[in-house]
């Protein structure tokens, strides 16, 4: 059998009771290190707490001055509404009138784009003649419906903060 040598151990014990100091050298270069550290990440963080304050009154401001704008924008609506009421109404047959015509534009649309898929893929040309040829009408009906539904759109909408 070979002799066993008695190994050191692999912990020691330190006391961390307050005021004492036990356990060997402290290094006081080092714990004046960690405390500049310290305090220099509660200096950042303090920093970002504040930018971040001024970020949400900001927010804030600009959300209060968007909603008041929207408000504005709905009493005059309805106060158009209410001074045109039989043109408020042409304008919500229009817009039911148009809504057909543009359905029909989308399926001739959605079917010349999935008979041409690998042209319009393979294409610069034809993908542009086919823009050419949709892209200004579907801009422009879209536009014009969206004004025709919007002021035919029935009954006063609220002029409250929950309107929109």
């Amino acid at each position: 059998m070979q002799d066993r040598q008695p190994t050191p151990p692999l912990f020691t014990q330190v006391d961390i009771s307050a005021g004492t100091l036990s356990g060997g050298p402290v290094h006081h270069g080092a714990e004046g290190e960690q405390t500049r550290l310290l305090r220099d990440l509660v200096a950042a963080q303090d920093r970002q707490n504040e930018l971040l304050e001024e970020l949400v009154s900001q927010v804030t401001t600009a959300v209060g001055q968007f909603g008041a704008a929207q408000r504005q924008r709905n009493q005059e609506l309805s106060q158009w509404k209410d001074a045109n009421p039989s043109l408020a109404r042409d304008c919500r047959t229009a817009a039911e009138a148009l809504c057909r015509v543009q359905t029909e534009f989308l399926n001739i649309l959605t079917s010349e784009v999935n008979e041409n898929a690998e042209a319009l893929a393979d294409g610069e040309f034809m993908l542009t003649e086919f823009v050419d040829r949709f892209g200004p009408r579907l801009a422009h009906l879209n536009g014009v419906l969206q004004v025709l539904a919007q002021l035919g759109a029935a009954g006063s909408q609220p002029s409250g903060p929950s309107g929109s």
